[in-house]
């Protein structure tokens, strides 16, 4: 296994739309196990592919206390989603640092490969719901900053690229 580079706000990667996998093959067996440690290194409950610079539809999330309930969701959809909405404090590995309130369903349900190539759906509700539709908005290239005001994407922005240059500046 490996760690992989997490790109970081404002990266203009981050906004390509990923390509479904086509097959669940050792490569991408390979890819979500990177994926699992690089997510738990950083101390993350979730990563998609395109974070780490691969673009296809692949999403790793792990919301249990312990850190050892993976959740594999290759080529994910949305099948429902609540009506009901909750503001959550959202943050994300490719911002870090940065946490703020979006609107998301309380509950929802979607449908997936796992990491043997077998179809499931799932029915989540709160964190699990929550951190399944951030990271697949990942996959349609949109972060989180994008629900908040244009002001406050601003600052993030700014910061964002402020520390960057301090931090290829050491």
């Amino acid at each position: 296994m490996a760690l992989l580079p997490i790109l970081r706000y404002p990266d203009p990667k981050l906004h390509t739309v990923a390509k479904p996998v086509q097959a669940v093959d050792a490569r991408v067996r390979t890819l979500i196990a990177d994926m699992l440690e690089t997510m738990h290194e950083a101390n993350g409950i979730g990563l998609a592919a395109t974070q780490v610079d691969v673009h296809e539809r692949l999403v790793v999330i792990d919301v249990s206390e312990d850190r050892n309930q993976p959740l594999v969701l290759v080529n994910p959809e949305i099948l429902w989603a609540s009506e009901d909405k909750l503001l959550n404090e959202e943050g994300c590995l490719s911002v870090p640092g940065i946490y703020d309130g979006v609107e998301r369903s309380v509950a929802v349900r979607v449908r997936a490969l796992d990491e043997e190539g077998r179809a499931r759906e799932i029915e989540a509700e709160g964190l699990l719901a929550v951190c399944i539709q951030h990271e697949m908005d990942h996959l349609l290239g949109k972060v989180f900053v994008e629900y908040l005001s244009p002001l406050k994407r601003n600052r993030i922005k700014s910061k964002m690229l402020k520390s960057r240059r301090e931090t290829e500046r050491a």
